[in-house]
């Protein structure tokens, strides 16, 4: 088995350094995409045998499509290489494994074909997945001035609407939903990879929707046959307080993770393996210990 984690960096490189060193081992690659924005030279002191920066950097922006272009540059650094990957497992900067390496190299190892992703069928306003994200237009962060002003008269005068049918870029292709963050195989890379490549009309249509980065993946593997093998994403986010970003992990979330080896099966995705959580702050040292203590004496 022969895994390839995926991470997205924008910040965090003393914390990223140590998700890098927990998950080491023969059997592991790192490809990590550092947001053009973000000073490269922060990340400097991140070294290893089993590290690949990838040459390309996007400036990332949240909720935009930018987001999906660095997740498909990891994605083609990493299938490009001369190791063919097993397993592709996308994480965050300032994400942590809540069990050791070897309880995760196990898990992949025993379930092949399995494909770690948070899927539903869109709208599902329940867990903010409303179909508003779909039909409402949206411009690029840096897209000029003029072209914010002038789209903001024509929508005014009625010109033009803020609004389109998805149906009719989609077709008999049926929305879905999910987070950012997930565990692929293969297999649903390729597939990945080739639905982009070809459906050029479809993705310039995700171009211009709401955070593409929590649907237009989950759309591809929703419409294909791998949808029979998905679980839940591994990756915890603690959203209880609400708003467009998780909680911080702290010294709070510890006795979760003893006492919550796995998501229960009244969560809105189901029941699954807690891998890895996010967010922590750069200088959680004394977290980290204290985690690595518990994951190790469990």
């Amino acid at each position: 088995m022969k895994i390839a984690y995926l991470i997205l960096a924008h910040n965090t490189p003393n914390h990223m350094q140590k998700l890098i060193s927990s998950l080491s081992s023969d059997s592991s690659t790192f490809f990590i995409h550092i947001d053009k924005k973000s000073n490269i030279k922060d990340f400097n002191k991140i070294v290893g045998n089993n590290i690949t920066f990838t040459k390309s950097r996007i400036s990332v922006f949240w909720g935009e499509f930018s987001q999906v272009e660095a997740i498909l540059v990891l994605i083609r650094t990493a299938m490009s290489n001369a190791i063919k990957f097993d397993r592709f497992v996308l994480l965050s900067g300032a994400d942590y494994p809540v069990k050791t390496f070897k309880y995760i190299e196990d898990l992949f190892e025993n379930n092949t074909k399995t494909e770690y992703i948070n899927l539903i069928a869109m709208p599902a306003d329940n867990l903010n997945k409303p179909i508003s994200r779909l039909n409402r237009y949206v411009l690029p962060y840096n897209s000029s001035k003029f072209s914010k002003v002038l789209r903001k008269v024509l929508v005014k005068i009625r010109v033009i609407r803020n609004e389109r049918n998805y149906k009719k870029y989609l077709g008999d292709i049926k929305p879905y939903g999910g987070s950012t963050w997930w565990a692929l195989t293969r297999e649903a890379c390729k597939q990945i990879i080739c639905f982009i490549d070809k459906e050029t009309k479809i993705v310039n249509f995700f171009k211009n929707t709401v955070c593409p980065d929590e649907c237009i993946i989950h759309t591809i593997i929703g419409n294909s046959p791998l949808s029979s093998n998905v679980s839940r994403s591994p990756t915890y986010s603690d959203w209880s307080k609400g708003g467009a970003s998780p909680l911080n992990i702290s010294e709070a979330h510890l006795n979760f993770f003893k006492t919550n080896t796995s998501f229960p099966h009244s969560t809105a995705y189901g029941s699954g393996e807690m891998l890895f959580a996010r967010k922590f702050q750069d200088n959680s040292d004394d977290l980290i210990l204290k985690l690595n203590e518990q994951i190790h004496n469990v």
